[in-house]
């Protein structure tokens, strides 16, 4: 009968080792881990790691980076990779009102253009809350607490689009010792000074904790080559998009429908199998603004381009649609002027994404295997999904349907409204 044992005291380094010996050991872990005890943490590893010959021990052992008071386009930049595991603070919920913000120019014209950003994101959302409890006024059986939960979260969704990307966040980190080397190892030439100080400062952390995995050799041909990798596409530009929209298979019908039966017995919120991706890829090309954005590169299981920010694509009018009329009138003065302002800058296009709100729109391009596309589309077609964001999940739905319908994909395709659910997406302490 097979034995089960759970050790979750010790440091990564230590349980790495841990798990590699079975490749060299026949011995117990019980065994191992009293050698542990015995030669305290740190030791260990040091014993066995260097003779060991396999990176992939660092795989084995994983450690929590939490990263305050960087911008949101840092935040994406640490995100911009498939094993990237965390959280960060949500414009959606959170008033950023409070937030520090990073300006690289620190001109008296870049300092104009992030305070009327702000200054309309703040000085409006009064407005909007009594505009919203007048179209959305609270039914006698909603709880009110829940009800103005939910009147914020409609404020943010609409207000966080005229964030400057500079504004700060926070976020965590979780990830394998060896991702992580692997990640800080691109971020290090990332075209923004920001990022390349957040590496930097990173490494030296994990290198004074874990000294026997962040030790490693830099090779000059090796740094070079990530050097022009991420100067060259570190930021997708994208090119024109016909419509708006595009959508690319490689996926051939006759292969598909050989796993009917999968797509018939596929029970509600169950996933397909991955071994579906083999059957090649879905590409969906699409702009959206990038307050929305930041809430599709979550998913990890495909690739999703990190978008150059820029005015290029204009402002997303979802944002305006949802104001007031007196409130539109003065956004759209805004935009115009702050358009000017920024076009006036003079800076590089990297570090002028700080200056530009989150929700002007940046072309995205999205690929995944057949179970990825289908998760991303069917959670994100959700009534509690962000507007624009959702728009995008019903096009991704209807172009797969159009030319797979045996798929019958569990999409919700209800049209946009109010949803005081809203209101109840929160973290609260639990009072005994």
């Amino acid at each position: 009968m097979a034995k089960i044992f759970v050790f979750d005291e010790f440091n990564p380094e230590d349980n790495a080792m841990l798990q590699a010996l079975y490749s060299r050991s026949a011995s117990s872990v019980v065994d191992h881990v009293e050698k542990v005890r015995k030669s305290g943490s740190g030791k260990f590893m040091e014993t066995f790691y260097l003779g060991y010959g396999h990176s992939s021990i660092a795989d084995c052992g994983s450690t929590t980076i939490f990263i305050e008071k960087l911008s949101i386009l840092a935040d994406k930049a640490i995100q911009d990779w498939p094993l990237y595991s965390g959280q960060e603070t949500s414009t959606r919920y959170i008033d950023m009102s409070k937030q520090e913000i990073i300006d690289p120019l620190e001109s008296e014209e870049s300092k104009v253009i992030l305070k009327s950003w702000m200054d309309f994101y703040i000085g409006s959302q009064e407005r909007l809350k009594e505009y919203i409890r007048g179209l959305y006024p609270k039914k006698e059986n909603e709880d009110e607490i829940i009800y103005q939960k939910a009147v914020n979260a409609r404020c943010f969704d609409i207000m966080r689009g005229f964030l400057p990307a500079g504004i700060t966040t926070q976020l965590s980190w979780h990830s394998n010792l060896r991702q992580a080397s692997d990640k800080l190892s691109l971020m290090r030439h990332w075209p923004l000074k920001e990022v390349r100080e957040i590496s930097d400062g990173i490494w030296n952390n994990l290198k004074e904790k874990y000294s026997h995995s962040f030790s490693n050799e830099l090779f000059e041909n090796q740094e070079n080559y990530r050097e022009y990798l991420m100067k060259e596409y570190g930021y997708y530009n994208g090119e024109k998009i016909e419509n708006n929209f595009s959508f690319y298979t490689d996926i051939k019908h006759d292969e598909l429908i050989k796993y009917k039966d999968l797509f018939d017995k596929r029970s509600s919120k169950t996933g397909f199998p991955q071994f579906l991706a083999e059957l090649g890829i879905v590409r969906f090309d699409f702009l959206l603004d990038f307050g929305s954005f930041r809430d599709l590169q979550r998913h990890r299981n495909g690739v999703c381009r990190m978008p150059l920010l820029t005015i290029n694509h204009g402002f997303n009018d979802w944002y305006l649609s949802q104001l007031p009329e007196d409130l539109k009138v003065q956004a759209e003065d805004l935009i115009k002027t702050q358009i000017n302002r920024i076009n006036k800058l003079e800076i590089s296009e990297d570090e002028r994404q700080y200056y530009i709100s989150l929700g002007f729109n940046v072309a995205c391009r999205v690929s995944y295997g057949l179970p990825g596309a289908c998760y991303v589309i069917e959670l994100r077609s959700g009534t509690t999904v962000h507007p624009t964001l959702r728009k995008i999940a019903h096009k991704m739905s209807n172009e797969i349907m159009k030319i797979f319908p045996e798929l019958k994909l569990q999409s919700d395709m209800s049209r946009d409204n109010w949803d005081i659910r809203r209101g109840t997406q929160d973290i609260t302490e639990k009072i005994d």
